[in-house]
């Protein structure tokens, strides 16, 4: 009985998808040309234009220049030119009086005598010391960029309005040639 099953599936003609000749040029020119296409078209989408990522301008001009620019810069001045020295009260307006009006960071208020009496006994030269090298949240010169005579004269201004009695540091000798000779 198995022999007469076999033979039965033998004798039937083996039937696909393909019948014509015609059929089967056409399926394997297909099954060469399409994945041909598919992966043309690939490469052009993947090669084509510049894509950057989405929400990032990582190569627009302003960050790549922002990139590049320089860390520092160098500022060259003269030096001797102490002819034009600032006053302390200039010098008070300009880099002092953000901190030493309102008292900002511990800083003791300008005409506070009870705040200025302690560091007043301590004499002109501990003051000066200590706004040239910088004392609590206070920089070096308390940030700004003035010659020493400025700052000692910025120290006597704000000691003088607080009840000290302190005399104005004098220009020095070159300085004063200066002026005397315009």
């Amino acid at each position: 009985m198995s022999d007469a099953h076999d033979n039965a599936q033998h004798d039937l003609p083996h039937e696909g998808p393909i019948k014509t000749p015609k059929q089967l040029v056409w399926s394997v020119v297909a099954s060469f040309v399409v994945p041909i296409i598919g992966i043309i078209l690939l490469v052009n989408f993947v090669a084509s234009g510049n894509k950057s990522a989405p929400g990032t301008n990582a190569l627009s001009e302003e960050a790549v220049a922002q990139r590049i620019q320089p860390i520092g810069a160098v500022t060259l001045k003269l030096g001797g030119d102490n002819a034009v020295l600032k006053t302390g009260e200039q010098v008070f307006q300009a880099q002092c009086a953000a901190c030493h009006t309102s008292g900002a960071a511990g800083a003791p208020k300008l005409g506070d005598a009870a705040a200025w009496t302690a560091r007043i006994k301590t004499g002109y030269d501990a003051m000066l010391t200590s706004a040239l090298k910088g004392k609590g949240a206070m920089g070096a010169q308390g940030g700004g960029d003035f010659s020493d005579v400025e700052i000692g004269r910025a120290v006597v201004y704000m000691a003088n309005q607080s009840g000290g009695k302190l005399d104005e540091p004098k220009a020095p000798a070159a300085a004063s040639a200066a002026s005397a000779a315009q």
